[in-house]
């Protein structure tokens, strides 16, 4: 099973190791220090230029990659047929 991450993008379901909102991941200076040195790094996909509302960790092939999804973390949750609760 895929998940479908938004535009042209999909990862398989075995792969994914978080869904995380970034809204509230955002409010640690380590989780934004995080995301800034993985970027640099080259681990983060950006799918679009919007504003991302999720972020979603994956290892594919023994490598990394965190994703920038433009799709809620609740919609890619439900998507996965997993529940989390608010």
């Amino acid at each position: 099973m895929f998940l479908h991450l938004g535009e042209n993008v999909v990862v398989p379901m075995k792969d994914v190791i978080g869904i995380f909102d970034v809204e509230s991941s955002m409010y640690s200076s380590d989780t934004s220090q995080f995301l800034r040195l993985a970027e640099e790094d080259g681990f983060v996909t950006r799918i679009t230029d919007e504003k991302p509302k999720s972020i979603i960790i994956a290892e594919i092939e023994k490598k990394s990659i965190i994703y920038l999804s433009p799709i809620s973390s609740k919609t890619l949750s439900k998507r996965t047929k997993l529940r989390f609760e608010d």
